[in-house]
């Protein structure tokens, strides 16, 4: 695939909760602004059955192996000749998920520090993105999408763990000045029923990607017609 858009070589992270629409997202992006996509895999990790038997046991162990394979992710496509979108990203693996390990007590303090430093020390030589895309909705909104997508396993995720996460994740995103952030209010934006919430959102990554330093959809939403 050879970029010819007008922005050059670009690298869009998508981040948000659980069924929030981030591959969906990733995928309607890349075929709208020719770039590739680069889809999210979990199911090889070799810790992952073990991990969900016993969290304590087996947090840190799974926490790196996420944490390696996304280092890994995200050099290679820092390394693609042309523009890339990603389906969520290495910070998230510390910042949202390992931190809760930590938080609900499956991650120990020792594990904790050793897990922190690491992640810190692969940040200060790690270029950032040129964009991460912040999908935000409440937990009603989650628990709707992930019935929507029917999966099994996820129907069982109880709401207090998503609103944990949601917590975590405004706290990260408040604090995130690594590259400029385009929150989406993903509870008003349904850009998989709706063509013009998609349309919409491009138009407004656009601006992001050009310099435009304050950019909503606060008029887009207050307009009745929308």
């Amino acid at each position: 695939m050879t970029d010819h858009g007008i922005f050059g070589k670009k690298f869009i992270a998508i981040a948000g909760n659980i069924g929030v629409g981030k591959s969906a997202l990733t995928e309607r992006l890349a075929q709208a602004l020719g770039w590739e996509p680069f889809l999210e895999a979990v199911d090889d990790n070799p810790y992952l059955a073990d991990f969900y038997r016993d969290m304590a046991r087996w947090g840190f162990h799974s926490q790196i192996f996420f944490l390696s394979r996304r280092l890994r992710h995200h050099v290679l496509l820092l390394q693609r000749p042309h523009s890339v979108i990603q389906d969520r990203t290495i910070y998230e693996d510390a910042e949202i998920f390992a931190r809760n390990l930590y938080e609900q007590g499956d991650l120990s303090e020792r594990d904790w520090r050793v897990y922190r430093e690491l992640y810190d020390a692969l940040l200060m030589f790690l270029p950032p993105p040129d964009l991460v895309i912040y999908l935000r909705a409440s937990v009603p909104t989650l628990r709707h999408r992930i019935a929507l997508r029917g999966r099994a396993f996820e129907r069982e995720i109880p709401s207090d763990y998503l609103e944990r996460l949601n917590r975590l994740y405004e706290d990260w995103i408040r604090r995130f000045d690594l590259c400029p952030v385009l929150t989406i209010p993903a509870d008003r934006l349904d850009f998989v029923q709706h063509p013009r919430h998609l349309r919409l959102i491009v138009e407004k990554v656009i601006e992001k990607l050009q310099g435009k330093e304050e950019v909503t959809f606060d008029d887009a939403l207050a307009d009745p017609a929308f």
